[in-house]
């Protein structure tokens, strides 16, 4: 084997070693994306049903509707397809004022299930949660 021959085999070598955690990691993401699990529509996971009682315990729905569909307040279901965790948490904690969003960062209840009220919120926004009544899964 001549050197340039070698070394492009090397160079090759290094290459598919470089791809290769990406590759491998990308299906793994994927598949844990969702926050929530959900059966038949309406049985969740605890966190998730969490979210789902701290919803109503807030009274959300008296501006964002009982589906989440948007009434003085605008669609959960459509702001969930394009904001992120953490745009959420921001909007939910600091509020949007000029927008009519009350902040809840002094709100001990949403502190400690922010993140059980966001995995609720995005089961509906992706259509995997129904509107309703919700029970744990398993119960």
């Amino acid at each position: 084997m001549n050197r340039l021959t070698k070394n492009a085999g090397i160079a090759a070598a290094c290459w598919a070693l470089l791809a290769l955690p990406g590759l491998l990691a990308t299906p793994a993401v994927a598949a844990d994306a969702a926050p929530y699990k959900v059966v038949d529509g309406n049985k969740v996971d605890a966190q998730t049903l969490s979210g789902w009682k701290t919803w109503r315990a807030m009274a959300c729905e008296r501006c964002h509707g009982a589906a989440q569909e948007g009434m003085v307040g605008p669609s959960l279901v459509n702001s969930l397809k394009v904001l992120n965790k953490d745009e959420f948490k921001a909007a939910v904690l600091k509020g949007r004022i000029e927008k009519g969003m009350p902040n809840f960062d002094t709100s001990k209840m949403v502190n400690e299930n922010i993140d059980s009220l966001y995995a609720y919120l995005k089961g509906r926004s992706d259509g995997a949660i129904e509107p309703g009544r919700l029970q744990e899964i398993g119960k």
